[in-house]
């Protein structure tokens, strides 16, 4: 009952400034369903051929964050599929056994768009969407560069909100589900940081949880908050700097960790967001609101350079 409870009532919180409203200027994008996917696509602003940007949000689920998040790279002027991978009709409902082979099935749909330069594909996740990006970029070979905020380091035990005794991995391929790392309820928890933060303690038991991020074919942003109240972001994003350093990793590989920042302080500013602490899962009002704008000017920097930058 605490693991339930516990749950309950902070996994909605996960990345909470993503179901903020996308701001009235944000580009306008384009409803997409084809074959399984349930996605937005925003052109280049250019209407040129150029590289593009496949966004995940986090464990908000459903659609809105990822557009909020797509909105914002599309008004830098990069192509984007902000694509939903659960919590929406036609989708898992449940953040379990996601199939990996759906986000593969977003990569091909990029692909073949006219305005999109299939040798220069980028990709966004924040939260578990991090989780995600990590996974898929290792996967993935033309995904030729990424950012993952607030990411994870390993492939965490899934969450199903209708019920928490049901135990599962976050994502599936090839029909079987892909190694985990669980959740510790041996004992009482006083937070859901407590229990990540705990079972993170046992990952070296569970190799295969671990993301192979050795195998992702281009450069790595790493943006954590050390104020992160929901999971360990920050140490999470130091392991993942760790195994890339032990595989002699031959792209550039980066990890900002802003202090004073909570679990929702790297989302887009939209002159609507707050910036406390209790709004973001962490940080303080200025440390989150430094962290917001310091982090989207490095993730432009980072995707601009290795990407080529927008079509103009």
């Amino acid at each position: 009952m605490l693991f339930a409870a516990a749950l309950a009532v902070a996994v909605p919180f996960a990345a909470p400034a993503l179901a903020q409203t996308v701001p009235a200027a944000a580009p306008a994008g384009i409803a997409i369903r084809d074959n399984g996917l349930v996605a937005t696509w925003y052109p280049p602003a250019s209407g040129k051929r150029g590289p593009v940007i496949l966004v995940l949000g986090g464990s908000e689920g459903g659609e809105n964050g990822g557009k909020r998040l797509g909105a914002a790279f599309a008004a830098h002027g990069y192509g984007v599929l902000a694509l939903a991978y659960f919590k929406t009709e036609g989708l898992p409902q449940q953040l379990q056994e996601i199939p990996l082979e759906y986000f593969a099935k977003a990569v091909v749909w990029l692909k073949a768009q006219p305005l999109a330069d299939a040798g220069h594909i980028g990709l966004y996740g924040i939260s578990k969407g991090g989780e995600a990006a990590l996974l898929v970029a290792s996967l993935q070979s033309e995904i030729k560069a990424v950012v993952a905020a607030v990411p994870s380091s390993v492939v965490w035990q899934g969450i199903n909100f209708a019920n928490y005794q049901d135990v599962k991995s976050t994502f599936s391929l090839g029909g079987q589900p892909v190694a985990y790392l669980p959740y510790d309820t041996s004992a009482p928890f006083s937070g859901v940081l407590d229990l990540y933060v705990r079972s993170l303690k046992f990952a070296d038991a569970h190799p295969d949880a671990a993301i192979p991020v050795e195998r992702i074919n281009g450069p790595v942003l790493l943006l954590s908050a050390k104020g992160d109240s929901l999971w360990p972001s920050s140490a999470m994003s130091d392991r993942v700097m760790q195994r890339l350093d032990a595989h002699h990793f031959r792209f550039e590989h980066r990890h900002i960790a802003y202090v004073d920042t909570g679990h929702g302080g790297l989302s887009p500013a939209d002159g609507r967001m707050r910036n406390s602490g209790y709004d973001n899962l962490g940080g303080t009002e200025v440390g989150n609101a430094a962290a917001r704008a310091d982090a989207w000017t490095q993730t432009f920097a980072f995707f601009d350079k290795a990407l080529g930058g927008p079509a103009r």
